[in-house]
């Protein structure tokens, strides 16, 4: 699954320096919004979504909702008949989405104790490499959850 988020995100770039925006403008197909939705869709895959109930888990409005369930639709990553699902493909990007989150903040909550922000993983998680993600993961006692 790691290969195969790498391979759909990231072309191929060697180890000199570039600038962060290099960096962003690089991915293939996923962006850093489309891996909130399909984490949020992961996260609520046994319940009924709607357009309207995504949108209020997102906090955004139901227009930019609708918006980007059509290109996640035209992606093949998601269904929308009567509620929102993810295709098998969808469905693998979610789960590895919601892996990575769980990861950052179990790590962010081990490191900052009572300063631990959620903000720092919703930033974190979109610039992380699998890499150092899979070597975090190695580090944590208290993965996985109970």
């Amino acid at each position: 699954l790691l290969y195969y988020m790498k391979t759909i995100r990231f072309g191929t770039m060697n180890n000199d320096f570039y600038t962060l925006t290099t960096y962003i403008h690089n991915k293939i197909l996923i962006t850093y919004p489309m891996e909130d939705y399909l984490e949020m869709i992961y996260r609520k895959k046994e319940e009924p979504l709607t357009i309207t109930s995504l949108s209020k888990h997102l906090n955004i409005k139901k227009s930019s909702c609708s918006k980007m369930i059509s290109k996640l639709k035209y992606l093949d990553l998601i269904n929308n008949n009567n509620s929102i699902t993810l295709t098998k493909k969808g469905l693998e990007i979610g789960k590895y989405l919601y892996h990575r989150h769980e990861i950052l903040e179990i790590f962010l909550k081990e490191l900052n104790k009572e300063n631990f922000k959620l903000e720092q993983v919703e930033k974190l998680e979109h610039f992380i490499d699998e890499i150092t993600l899979v070597n975090i993961e190695k580090r944590l006692k208290n993965y996985p959850p109970k």
